[in-house]
């Protein structure tokens, strides 16, 4: 029996959709009335687990589910110990610095040395300053990202960007992109070298439909 971990949010409805053209239906996780967090496809040849996107890698990585959906900035971020296996190509948005609207800067590399940076991402956020070999401060925050440089904790932040919508509302620009994301298929790495439960053929299977698609 294959479990899926599938990431609660923006990345649900596609990868259900994925999933059922496998022949996998875990549409049930999109009813609204729904309250449960495991549930069998209608062939109850499989489970899916529904979770936080933060959370899909974990379930993954210590083996309670053998396949996950996940956005690449999750994988970049945390760097679990998964076998990544596939571009899904939805789910797309990028990793940017932004800053107040009103604020004089307009790349990543004229914001001052050791000013600070709001942001969850503390991880990819290091290590692109580094890069350009700008000292800050990265402050970790996990809710409202963009009060930092509103509220003047921050001189800029680091976060994702779909629309760019949020910050707009907020009077806040994006002035430098750091990577794009999009979702990716993830697997427990010794399930996927012993092709446990069928495992390679259903990747296969979706390899396949995503080849088709370009």
């Amino acid at each position: 029996m294959i479990t899926v971990a599938l990431p609660k949010g923006g990345l649900l409805a596609d990868s259900i959709r994925l999933l059922q053209s496998i022949g996998l239906d875990f549409s049930a996780f999109l009813d609204s009335s729904n309250r449960q967090l495991e549930i069998w496809d209608t062939s109850r040849t499989a489970k899916a687990l529904l979770v936080r996107n933060n959370d899909v890698p974990v379930y993954v990585e210590y083996g309670q589910a053998q396949l996950g959906i996940v956005g690449y900035d999750i994988l970049r971020e945390k760097r679990p110990q998964v076998a990544h296996l596939l571009d899904l190509r939805y789910g797309q948005c990028r990793l940017s610095v932004a800053v107040k609207a009103s604020s004089p800067y307009r790349s990543a590399i004229e914001l001052p040395p050791h000013c600070r940076v709001a942001s969850k991402f503390v991880r990819c956020a290091h290590e692109y300053f580094q890069s350009l070999d700008l000292p800050v401060e990265i402050v970790p925050l996990y809710g409202s990202v963009e009060l930092g440089p509103i509220t003047g904790m921050s001189e800029a932040i680091v976060d994702l960007v779909a629309t760019g919508r949020t910050l707009k509302e907020n009077n806040l620009l994006e002035i430098e992109p750091i990577f794009e994301s999009t979702a990716r298929l993830i697997a427990h790495p010794l399930s996927y070298r012993l092709d446990q439960d069928g495992l390679q053929e259903r990747i296969q299977q979706i390899s396949t439909l995503i080849t088709a698609a370009v």
